[in-house]
């Protein structure tokens, strides 16, 4: 740890403590990520895992004698405004935050939460970029693309030998970096995509790109980007008389997608970790939800997760010192619903692996 970031960390950390004993407030976490715009379904998901997780610690206490209190913070997953967002946060008091959602958020707010010794744990940004900055205080729970890439590009090497593959990206900081790993798995297990092409997130028809694939005899996608894009270019192909076989990543976790794609989204593959709502650990919590009429899809479990694993590194340390859990962070094996877990040097999980699934019915299950 650098010593401006210990100093940093000791400032932050004393300055917040000291409004705490003057106010006598509860400890301030934030949970971050896009609660409006189009990925809300993602933000709906790391909002109620938050909310359950600090419901669930405050019964029980709270952590360290202190209740929790959840503050919000709403990026739309827009890089610049994830910036704002966690400037308020910095000016709000909090001592931890479980986001940001999206990788082009999660990488430019680290900056801010580095420089304010304020640790961060994503449960859902999967680009490499964010781990590799070399920040003492910035973590994630999910895997990184560079694994589910791999993952990715020797499936569809094999499974797909004879077929001509496209690699189509929304030119965010998750899609290009999951496409261009993927890309690399590809072509090192001696397959060449007969297509590389950009799209623009947002967009609502996707003819020109679906005459080029047409063009290209494209039989195989592989998109790096959300549901909404998936979803609209799997069901236009299909009304264009093109079927294709769309493969994704984790952002296809969302029962939007089926909703966008219809019919037209059956057999669709994507990869994500195992199934935690399976897990025996989450048992629990699976049922709180489901008694409230929530079904805890996606990154729900993964942002309960980072709240229990900041709140086992405050009992850890004794102490609601930011410096102090940050550097516990980096000593504990937790406990969670999504497993057990620690964190490496850089602050990536151990254990984190891929696994596929497929829609179907309009919902989506592990292979």
């Amino acid at each position: 740890m650098t010593k401006n970031f210990k100093t940093s960390l000791f400032a932050a950390a004393a300055a917040v403590l000291f409004t705490a004993s003057v106010a006598h407030a509860d400890v301030k976490i934030a949970v971050a990520g896009p609660f409006t715009g189009q990925l809300a379904s993602f933000g709906e998901q790391l909002k109620r895992g938050a909310e359950k997780a600090v419901e669930d610690l405050n019964a029980k206490g709270g952590v360290n004698g202190e209740k929790i209190e959840l503050v919000y913070g709403d990026d739309q997953c827009d890089p610049k405004q994830a910036v704002s967002v966690a400037n308020n946060l910095v000016n709000q008091g909090v001592t931890f935050v479980a986001g940001h959602f999206c990788s082009s958020s999660s990488i430019p707010a680290s900056d801010v939460y580095n420089e304010e010794g304020i640790p961060m744990i994503t449960p859902a940004s999967t680009n490499p970029t964010l781990t590799e900055k070399g920040y003492e205080a910035v973590y994630r729970v999910c895997g990184r693309d560079d694994q589910q890439g791999s993952v990715a590009g020797k499936f569809v090497a094999e499974k797909y030998a004879d077929a001509n593959v496209a690699i189509i990206h929304d030119k965010t900081a998750y899609g290009k970096g999951l496409a261009d790993e993927m890309k690399k798995a590809l072509n090192a297990a001696g397959k060449k995509e007969a297509m590389y092409e950009p799209i623009t997130a947002g967009e609502k028809d996707y003819s020109a790109l679906i005459s080029k694939l047409k063009s290209n005899k494209i039989s195989v996608v592989y998109l790096g980007g959300y549901h909404p894009e998936a979803g609209l270019i799997v069901r236009q192909a299909k009304e264009q008389g093109l079927d294709i076989q769309l493969v994704s990543g984790d952002a296809l976790n969302s029962l939007e997608f089926g909703s966008i794609a219809g019919q037209a989204g059956d057999g669709t593959l994507f990869t994500f970790g195992p199934e935690p709502r399976n897990f025996p650990e989450a048992q629990a919590v699976v049922k709180s939800f489901k008694d409230e009429g929530y079904e805890p899809e996606g990154y729900t479990l993964y942002t309960y997760a980072t709240i229990q694993a900041w709140a086992q590194a405050a009992t850890e340390a004794k102490s609601l010192d930011m410096a102090k859990i940050a550097e516990q962070l980096h000593k504990t094996r937790f406990k969670t619903v999504i497993g057990e877990f620690s964190f490496d040097e850089k602050g990536d999980t151990d254990g984190r692996a891929y696994v596929w699934y497929e829609w179907m019915n309009g919902n989506y299950k592990e292979k």
